[in-house]
């Protein structure tokens, strides 16, 4: 090697990290870049138990994940979706890749792995913006997967619950409100639904 030069052989390439549910307004600690956008042939659902961040072990609450849009057609839930699911995705410097993986395979603990997707910008583009990108799923094989459930129960389970992140109905609130504000024109039936119904808990608890 020589002299003055920089061996970068074992360097860590960069990374891009997609996020459709607390990421969005709770982004990685460090990212040089952020764009909107949104995935395909998934959808976003609370359909996932949380016991360490929104809820806890003995009373669990709901948090998002993705399923695979072949999953979801099996399925009985009646809700409508656009076939593609609003997020961010955020690119993680080279330096900053392994403490951020460390970082967010901690947050996602409970039941997540990583996956990959790629992100597309508009409807119309047939080439992804970004390719590859990591996104961490709770597949529908976890542990603390729970699957659908009438919308009024999910909607009393997020109100009830607090973990020591927060309360669960905040989580959901923030994710309605952040969806909303990247892409108006979001359909999610499912989230917004659910917004509509933990606001009405919460309207009914400041009445009494």
């Amino acid at each position: 090697m020589a002299p003055n030069t920089i061996d970068d052989s074992t360097a860590v390439p960069e990374i891009w990290v997609f996020g459709y549910g607390s990421l969005i307004w709770k982004p990685p600690i460090h990212y040089e870049k952020r764009v909107v956008g949104f995935i395909k042939h998934y959808v976003r659902r609370f359909w996932q138990e949380s016991h360490d961040h929104r809820g806890t072990p003995e009373q669990p609450g709901r948090v998002v994940t993705l399923i695979p849009m072949e999953e979801w057609q099996a399925m009985e839930d009646v809700h409508g979706h656009d076939d593609v699911t609003w997020g961010v995705a955020f690119k993680i410097p080279s330096d900053d890749v392994e403490a951020t993986r460390a970082y967010l395979d901690h947050r996602e603990k409970n039941g997540y792995t990583v996956h990959h997707v790629d992100v597309y910008e508009a409807e119309e583009d047939q080439e992804p913006i970004v390719k590859n990108a990591l996104v961490y799923i709770a597949t529908t094989e976890n542990e603390a997967y729970v699957g659908p459930a009438p919308m009024q129960e999910i909607a009393k389970q997020i109100f009830d619950t607090h973990g020591p992140s927060g309360w669960n109905a905040e989580y959901l609130l923030n994710l309605a409100e952040a969806v909303r504000e990247i892409s108006p024109q979001a359909k999610d039936d499912h989230l917004f639904e659910l917004e509509t119904l933990v606001k009405q808990l919460i309207h009914t608890q400041h009445q009494q």
